[in-house]
């Protein structure tokens, strides 16, 4: 589904990612890991071609990404607060991108409902603008907006940050199902090593731009972690 080839990117001469090669198949669960500076934002920020690397490509279904956009068309996205457009309200937004999906009025209110629990009546029909949500909801209507149109392939970046603890169990639930009933390529970046082993069946971990572990997920995995970041 996605394949790294030679991927490096250097800012002033400072080499920031180097990843000689990286496969991930159609319908895994992807975790990425790391530490603040390990290269785990730049590395998604590449796979979806907002930044160019310095060295290498990056292809979705064989494609490079710099050469074609095609796909965008299968692949849902959240990094941050930047790919939210902050003077709309959520409605507004929601809207905003079921039209580019070709979304009914009936498609859009069948899919949020979906989301309900997850919303907890703080987001839909309030009439406040995005920017002016307090950071957990930005990010509750950035994921569900990054959700729509059945994407085959989903990066999300810190899903879990800035939302309370029922939220993250009720985002858990909506990943697993996802991955177990539509078979999407789910990849996250995260700090919170427990939520990630919950969720993805691959863990990577990144240091200083290169891939220090690449396993598979299993029981004593959260611990190998937490040794590797405590030692």
């Amino acid at each position: 589904m996605i394949d790294v080839k030679k991927l490096s990117k250097s800012y002033k001469g400072v080499e920031v990612v180097n990843i000689p090669e990286m496969h991930i198949a159609k319908g895994e669960s992807y975790g990425l890991v790391g530490n603040n500076g390990a290269g785990k934002t730049t590395f998604f920020r590449m796979i979806l071609d907002l930044i160019r690397p310095s060295t290498g490509e990056v292809l979705s279904k064989g494609v490079n990404v710099q050469n074609n956009e095609d796909w965008k068309y299968y692949t849902g996205s959240f990094l941050d607060e930047s790919f939210l457009i902050d003077y709309l309200t959520p409605d507004e937004y929601f809207e905003f991108i079921a039209s580019l999906h070709n979304y009914s009025k009936g498609d859009l209110q069948e899919f949020l409902n979906q989301f309900d629990d997850l919303f907890n009546d703080e987001i839909r029909g309030k009439k406040k603008y995005i920017r002016d949500l307090s950071k957990g909801n930005q990010k509750k209507v950035g994921i569900v907006a990054a959700l729509m149109g059945n994407p085959e392939i989903i990066l999300l970046d810190e899903p879990f940050a800035n939302l309370d603890p029922t939220t993250q169990i009720r985002l858990k639930e909506i990943l697993r199902k996802l991955k177990k009933e539509k078979d999407v390529t789910l990849m996250i970046s995260s700090h919170d090593l427990s939520h990630v082993t919950e969720v993805c069946e691959r863990i990577v971990l990144l240091e200083k731009g290169k891939v220090q572990k690449d396993i598979q997920t299993s029981e004593t995995t959260l611990k190998d972690l937490e040794d590797y970041f405590t030692a």
